[in-house]
Parts: structure tokens; sequence; C-alpha cells
């Protein structure tokens, strides 16, 4: 080992630690934030298409922001964006605190996406891959995956809580400043992080983006992210709502999104191990076909606490572990030097497919009264990206073999 590594070997865990908080704080709210969809439309008698549509633009206006911040992240490094999407979603979320019309409340979902879409986990991981050596990668992606569900443990607990003691109003302003937790954490990203050099080839953000698409790889990546998205959105806006319709506690509403949280750290840890070893689109395609008989068990047999914390904990452990699988086969067949960029484009997809499962629980919802469309579409959902996934293969395409070459 050189001098130059042994020296640099301290800054990279500590940002490791960084990110892995950043990860924790900036996932965490925003993942549990819909235990407020009840007691909010309740208390101000909103019809639930009100909350549900805020949050499906947040998502995908997190998508939308995503590729925008991971460009900028590919030539000027990601503290930057990190730092602006922490402001800008401290701002957002205090809004919603504020801005109680219907309509008002609906638009900061807009600030929020771009908020969030900016200080994501996505970015933090990302930057993570990049500064850790081929063999890790997978494994630090998951890491900081697992973070990100940590955080989801902690938020909708701590977010019930709250709003039990200080109520809804309150209580999103303590979301809002949780945000801020994230500045001085960028101090220690900012110095393993290298700065993007010039390079002397002439290829493009936008060249690099189709040539992307040229490779089937990619592109079948980009739609079956979609699903995952489907399914993350509508059950973390959903679930709690559904369950408490069913005639069970509230607090159990919140405890299936903690569980889903905690078992996705030890789901998120496996899938990166297991990522570094066996075939990522088998194991991607084994997580999708396991969601879809997971949710149908669920959906067919009698609801009680039991089979609810049953199928949190095994949702949780499919939770986010496509992230870590999915951003390691688009640096393993795209390369590096465009990462943040194409795994953003990658992510838009998920958050499209997230503002679908999340609006459209709410809209189907006011129209019928029940779930059971949603939860079938999901079911049929999860058999597709099952199938996207198998013919995936994990040779560098085009981009990775310029940046050997």
């Amino acid at each position: 080992m050189s001098e130059i590594q042994k020296k640099i070997e301290p800054a990279i865990l500590y940002a490791i630690i960084a990110g892995c908080v950043i990860s924790f704080v900036s996932f965490g709210f925003s993942a549990s934030f819909s235990v407020f969809l009840r007691p909010m439309s309740a208390d101000l008698g909103w019809g639930r298409e009100i909350f549900s549509l805020s949050l499906a633009i947040q998502a995908l206006m997190w998508g939308v922001t995503q590729p925008l911040a991971g460009a900028y992240a590919d030539k000027h490094g990601s503290t930057q964006v990190l730092a602006f999407g922490a402001v800008f979603a401290a701002f957002g979320f205090a809004l919603r605190g504020i801005l109680l019309d219907e309509t008002m409340f609906i638009l900061t979902g807009f600030i929020v996406g771009i908020g969030t879409g900016a200080c994501s986990f996505p970015v933090v991981i990302v930057a993570l891959g990049k500064v850790v050596e081929a063999k890790q990668r997978s494994f630090i992606l998951g890491l900081g995956t697992a973070a990100a569900s940590a955080g989801m443990f902690a938020g909708a607990p701590i977010a019930t809580t709250l709003i039990g003691t200080i109520g809804w109003g309150v209580a999103i302003f303590f979301v809002a400043a949780s945000f801020l937790i994230i500045l001085p954490l960028l101090f220690f990203v900012s110095r393993a992080s290298e700065k993007p050099s010039p390079s002397r080839e002439q290829l493009n953000t936008i060249q690099a983006i189709k040539t992307a698409f040229s490779d089937r790889s990619y592109t079948l990546l980009f739609f079956g992210f979609f699903v995952c998205g489907f399914h993350v959105q509508f059950i973390q806006t959903h679930l709690p709502a559904y369950i408490t319709d069913e005639g069970l506690a509230p607090i159990i509403g919140a405890w299936s999104l903690a569980l889903i949280g905690l078992f996705n750290i030890g789901g998120s840890f496996f899938s990166g191990w297991s990522g570094q070893i066996y075939s990522k689109p088998k194991l991607l395609s084994g997580i999708y076909a396991s969601r879809a008989a997971v949710i149908a068990l669920f959906i067919f047999t009698p609801l009680s606490e039991t089979s609810v914390l049953v199928f949190s904990a095994a949702m949780g452990i499919l939770w986010l572990s496509t992230v870590p699988l999915t951003t390691g086969l688009i640096a393993q067949t795209q390369g590096l030097k465009f990462l943040s960029t194409l795994a953003g484009l990658v992510f838009f997809s998920h958050q499209v497919g997230g503002f679908l499962g999340a609006w459209l629980g709410g809209r189907l919802y006011d129209l019928t009264g029940n779930y059971e469309a949603m939860w079938i579409a999901a079911i049929l959902f999860g058999l597709a990206a099952t199938i996207i996934h198998l013919p995936i293969r994990e040779q560098p395409g085009k981009l990775a073999q310029a940046e050997i070459n």
C-alpha cells in the first residue's frame, strides 16, 4: 500500500460515516411523512388525494432533480448539490406547516421534491461509490442504503410520537429542522471527494446519455426501476392509512414503516454483499418476484397485527435492496465518469413510478373507498419487473470500455 493510499484512507472512512448519517437524516422523515396523512386530512377536512398528490409531486420532482443534480455533481462534485438540497428540503417542509390551503399544500411537493432530490441518499451513495475500489463498491452502496433505511426505521415512530404529543403542526417544523443537520457533515464528504478533472475526451453528457440508452442493459434497468418506485411510494404513502382503515391502531401503521426500515438495513447489507458474489440481474429478478409473492400473501390473508408486522418485515428485506444492485450495475456497465447523471436518470424512472404509486393510490381510494386495485397492480408490476431484469448483462458497455481504454 502506498503512502498516498495510507493518507487518504482516514478521509474516506470519515466520508463514508458522514455519508451514512446524511442518508439517515435525508431519507428518514421524508420516507415516513405519510404518518401525517390521516391526522392532517382529518383535521383540515381534506380528501386523501390532496395529501397524496403533494407526496406524488414530491416523488416526481425528486426524480426530475436527480439527473440534474447528478450531472452537476459529475462536473463540480457532490458537496454543493447536497448543501443546496438540505436547505431547500428544510424550507419546503417548513412551508407544509404554514401553507394549509389545499392548493398551496399540493404545490409544496415541488419544493420538497427538489430539495430531497438534491440531498437524497442516491446522490450520497454514488459519491461514496466513486471514492472506493470497484471490489468494495457494491458493499458500500449497500451500506449507504442501509443507513437510509435506518432513518426510515427511526423516522416513523418518532414522527408519530411527536404528532401525538405536540401536534402535527409543530412536528412538521421538527422534520424541517432535521435537514439542517446535513450541512456540517458535508465537510467530511468534501475532503474525500475528488474534484472532477477536465477530460480530454470530446464525449459530453448528452452523448453519454444517448450511448447509455443504446445499451439494452441500461434501458432495462431504467424501466425496471419504475416498478421499484411504484411499490415503495404506494406502500410508504398509504400503508399506515390502510392499516388504520381496517381498524388497527395508528401506532401499528407507524411501526409498519419502522419495521420496513429496520429489516431493510439487513436487506441492503445482504444485497450489497451478494452483489459482489452473485449475478446482480438474477438477484434483482428474485427480489421483484419475492415482492409480488409477499404482497399477494398480505392482501389475500386476514389482516391482523401479526400479518402487518410479518408483511412489513418481509417487505423491509426487499425494500431498497434493489438500490445497491441497480446502482452497481450502472457503474459496472456504464463506468464512473457519468455515474451520477446516469444513476440519476434511472432514479427519475423510479420516481415516475413513485408518483403514480402515491397519487393513484389516493385517487382510487377517493373513488372506490379501498386500495384493492392498487394492490393488484403492485403484484402485476412485480411479475413484470422479474422478467425485465433477466436479460441484463454485466459486461462493460461502450461508456465503460471507453474509460478502460
